[in-house]
């Protein structure tokens, strides 16, 4: 393959390290990984069984792979203990798949009788898991992982959690604060919606679907990083991932090609909602597809975010301020979460009622109840 480079193809995307300084970080080992249960699904003697397994070096490790390995060996949203202890998944309300496993992690042996807790992988953000417990790669995540996260921050001795919010909000370019009031932030952001690198707590975006990823034009919420082939979703998963990210280490790039493919080929859940002729018709006589373009329902464009209407301070006030939020894909919309650039709308309902309190997208909020009811059962078939 050519060398990556790290200059993005738009002026509006600003250069985050050159090609010489990216290449001299050390690329990712990738070791073979084995899933994690919960604790009442676990097989007998799994965690004796690990400990007697080998480390195992994955030198050519498909995309799947790279999609589950972990970035981090380290409690980030939660521990070892935590995902050892029933009670942690009632409290947090971390879903668990139909075969009792927990998507979001994994156990990793990088020595020999040393079992260790892996997560921060593409799966702990990008995985969600139904209500009948399908596992849907790539999806919306509904891991509770701020949640998660403040609820570790609590456990944490009282001075180490002072200096945690002092590195965490200079990391994030916050306002400083006291632990109760980060953990206040942290507890009140929902499954699907997560603080990343070049946000924060006070602006902590939705999780975008990555379905159909292969056919979106912009990436990020505001539009920030073109995306035309893959090697433009290479560059994409590498800067928010490792260079954005503070990492000192990197995928290699035939890591990031592989991940690249499996992203291009993930496919939704089979969607049993019925057509709705009734609202179908609304959509177009609403125009709803001058923005939400048929067939993608997307015409992967950016919009000025005050044509639309809603909160703008996520394009206007990050790293990743353009002034513009992108056009999403309303495909797939049955089996998400969150709606909105920043997950505040829990439900399609909520979305199109004139009352809402939520300021954002203010089309379609002049319909008659019957319409809305329609118009919302055509926008889940898709």
């Amino acid at each position: 393959m050519t060398p990556l480079l790290l200059f993005l193809a738009a002026a509006a995307v600003p250069k985050t390290m050159d090609d010489a300084a990216y290449y001299q970080l050390p690329a990712r080992v990738i070791y073979k990984s084995y899933p994690v249960y919960h604790p009442s699904r676990q097989p007998k003697g799994y965690m004796e069984w690990l400990k007697q397994q080998e480390p195992q070096i994955l030198t050519n490790p498909t995309g799947e792979q790279v999609f589950n390995s972990p970035t981090s060996y380290g409690p980030v949203f939660f521990s070892a203990q935590d995902l050892q202890d029933p009670s942690f998944y009632e409290k947090m309300g971390m879903p668990v798949a139909k075969d009792g496993t927990v998507p979001f992690a994994a156990w990793v042996i990088r020595e020999k009788g040393k079992v260790e807790l892996g997560s921060m992988g593409c799966n702990t953000c990008h995985t969600r898991v139904l209500d009948n417990g399908t596992v849907v790669p790539g999806a919306q995540g509904n891991n509770p992982g701020d949640r998660e996260g403040a609820h570790m921050l609590r456990r944490a001795d009282p001075e180490q959690a002072k200096q945690r919010v002092r590195a965490f909000t200079a990391q994030f370019k916050m306002p400083p604060m006291s632990v109760e009031e980060l953990l206040a932030l942290g507890e009140a952001i929902p499954p699907g919606v997560t603080a990343r690198a070049g946000t924060s707590l006070l602006q902590p975006p939705q999780i975008p679907d990555l379905i159909g990823v292969q056919e979106r034009r912009f990436l990020d919420h505001t539009g920030l990083f073109p995306h035309n082939e893959p090697r433009d979703m290479m560059r994409y998963i590498t800067t928010v991932t490792d260079v954005t990210a503070g990492h000192k280490i990197r995928y290699s790039d035939e890591h990031l090609y592989a991940l690249t493919r499996y992203l291009y080929s993930l496919k939704p859940p089979k969607n049993t909602n019925p057509p709705n002729t009734a609202g179908k018709r609304i959509f177009e006589r609403e125009r709803c597809g001058k923005c939400h373009t048929l067939p993608l329902y997307t015409n992967n464009q950016r919009i000025p975010a005050e044509e639309i209407g809603t909160d703008a301070r996520y394009t206007t006030e990050t790293p990743k301020a353009t002034g513009y939020y992108k056009v999403p894909s309303l495909k797939g919309l049955w089996y998400r979460g969150r709606l909105e650039h920043n997950g505040r709308a829990a439900s399609l309902e909520e979305w199109f009622d004139p009352a809402r309190k939520i300021q954002g997208h203010r089309f379609g909020l002049n319909l008659t109840a019957e319409e809305r009811k329609n118009l919302i059962a055509f926008l889940r078939s898709l």
